[in-house]
């Protein structure tokens, strides 16, 4: 019914709680003090004791708790919700430093797609966790107590003994319930996440689906992730129905007995009439507090379920913090192995040494194993086994400040941000001026395209798509030219672009190597034929190693490789 670690890790939200609950026992008193002067003005009225005119006392004074009980009810509104803002603050600040810590490798822990529905929607669940149900929690226990008293001292200890008896049998009904609904919403946010994570996945890959006409499939599919979905939520309202159903009952039939035994002591000439009318009127305090309590623990639960989740994701184990700095140097695999999964290793004891302000190319087939490298030398992944170095320092102990200000990597799907060309460039070097943004995208032939628009001032959409394919790994390869590290690699940077821009990038890269360490990752040959170093992968092992000219001589994978790009791309050339 309580979760201890929300609470610890927002110890300043118990100051509002606290205020919240002594904000309604305040109303709780008021109103009490208003059915009170209501029960002694209609018995002093029945008795002809008093006449219109001394009404006025009375009716100023419920006028007056009236009054206060709108701000009581106003105030208490305000610290549910600022005990609400602290967690939600203090929650995604959590999991956003917990990001930071395990940096580019987090994705090893969670899906991106994940992380976003639990840091925004998970997180807003709580709101109503902090803000209703906690306060509600503690008030719901006090106001049964209080009112025992007051029905005991006002008349009727049996009343007030009855009454008492019938609250525990509500959050006897919760506790009932607790255990099926943390399963249930447990398997209710394991599907909602699941369905958030298709929906993107389907979102961000809807021009393959329509370019290959299985939008329709992957259709189909997700209506069976949405039936799944719904029918979790339908056993969620349904176990929500059924045990609001209990409470309600408890509730209603408990404060009707109340009111049933205070009749007939009244009829039996054992209370008085003032003290009848106010234990009628009054008797449901004692359930709905209470009530409300089980009403809110289904939404609190949903929170709870949800913070069970962002509290494994902050539980995960983090990498030992990394204060080594490093400097430019050598980069050393020694007998590196890796899997994405313990069941299949896609790395075997790959050894590779990239000294510094060399060319190093690294090639091989789809699935070789060739882009894990360069995320282990990055450290956006981890290495099961093996040593990984740079300048001397194991990689594992740099920070990964120092780790990127040494290396830029470059892909095959670069990653723009909504806004200008200008404001893009400047990610890599905020204090470059016009003069060196020019000179960068003319060094990648861009800048006659973008004086051909609005310059600098340029404005990019949702990741450049107003770019061509070429145009944005132009304009990757300008930004990370910007960065100026040491270390630079290019992930099969030239696929899938138009001619031109493939010259102009390799024309760049080309320049690069001249003065700095240049590892080329690519499935084509001829762009590392110039490399000082070519490693070979087969099926995550190096096969071969050399320069160009070395690994022809060998015959080996290379050489069948290179004979067989050479007769494609010279395919249809001899005939001409």
């Amino acid at each position: 019914m309580f979760d201890r670690r929300l609470m610890k890790m927002c110890p300043e939200s118990k100051k509002y709680i606290a205020g919240n609950v002594i904000l309604q026992f305040l109303e709780l008193c008021c109103n009490t003090a208003m059915i009170l002067m209501i029960a002694f003005s209609v018995q002093n009225l029945y008795n002809k004791t008093w006449g219109l005119t001394d009404l006025i006392l009375p009716a100023v004074m419920i006028a007056v708790t009236v009054i206060l009980r709108f701000f009581t009810t106003k105030y208490a509104v305000r610290m549910s919700y600022l005990a609400s803002r602290t967690v939600k603050r203090v929650m995604r600040e959590k999991i956003y430093t917990k990001l930071l810590r395990l940096g580019t490798s987090y994705r090893e822990h969670a899906t991106t797609a994940e992380l976003v529905q639990e840091s925004v929607e998970g997180v807003e669940q709580l709101e109503s966790y902090f803000g209703l149900y906690v306060p509600q929690f503690f008030y719901a226990f006090m106001v049964p107590v209080a009112l025992f008293f007051l029905f005991g001292f006002g008349g009727s200890w049996k009343v007030a003994a009855v009454l008492l008896i019938c609250v525990p049998l509500i959050p006897g009904a919760i506790v009932m319930v607790q255990k099926i609904a943390k399963k249930i919403l447990s398997k209710y946010w394991g599907q909602y996440t699941k369905l958030g994570s298709t929906f993107l996945e389907n979102l961000q890959g809807m021009t393959t689906l329509k370019t290959y006409q299985a939008d329709e499939y992957k259709n189909v599919e997700m209506n069976k992730e949405s039936e799944r979905f719904r029918k979790v939520t339908m056993a969620v309202l349904t176990m929500q129905l059924n045990s609001i159903t209990i409470m309600d009952f408890v509730a209603y039939g408990g404060a009707a007995l109340g009111i049933l035994l205070a009749v007939i002591a009244f009829l039996n000439k054992e209370l008085a009439l003032a003290n009848v009318i106010f234990m009628i009127l009054l008797s449901a305090e004692f359930f709905l507090p209470m009530r409300r309590l089980g009403s809110y623990f289904h939404v609190a639960m949903n929170g709870m379920a949800a913070s069970d989740k962002i509290f494994k994701f902050l539980s995960e184990s983090e990498p030992d913090e990394k204060t080594e700095t490093v400097s430019d140097g050598n980069i050393e695999l020694k007998n590196v192995c890796f899997s994405y999964d313990k069941e299949r290793e896609i790395l075997h004891g790959v050894n590779i040494v990239v000294p510094r302000g060399s060319f190093i190319g690294i090639v091989g087939e789809s699935g070789s194993g060739k882009s894990t490298i360069a995320s282990l030398i990055t450290g956006r992944r981890t290495a099961d086994s093996g040593k990984i170095s740079i300048g001397g320092k194991d990689i594992g102990t740099v920070s990964e400040d120092s780790l990127m200000r040494q290396i830029t990597y470059i892909g095959f799907g670069p990653v723009f941000f909504k806004g200008t060309v200008r404001e893009n460039l400047l990610l890599a070097d905020r204090t470059a001026s016009d003069d060196k943004l020019w000179k960068v995208l003319s060094d990648c032939e861009l800048a006659d395209f973008l004086r051909s628009r609005k310059g600098l001032d340029t404005a990019l959409a949702e990741n450049a798509s107003n770019l061509s394919g070429g145009q944005k790994q132009r304009l990757a390869l300008a930004r990370a030219i910007l960065h100026d590290s040491p270390v630079y690699i290019f992930d099969e940077a030239t696929s899938n672009i138009d001619i031109e821009s493939e010259e102009a990038i390799l024309s760049q890269i080309s320049k690069l190597s001249e003065d700095k360490t240049v590892v080329m990752i690519s499935h084509r040959l001829a762009n590392v034929v110039n490399a000082d170093t070519v490693y070979v992968m087969v099926s995550g092992n190096i096969a071969e190693s050399g320069t160009h000219e070395e690994l022809l001589k060998q015959n080996g994978v290379y050489a069948r490789l290179w004979q067989t790009q050479s007769a494609l791309e010279n395919y249809g050339k001899e005939a001409v």
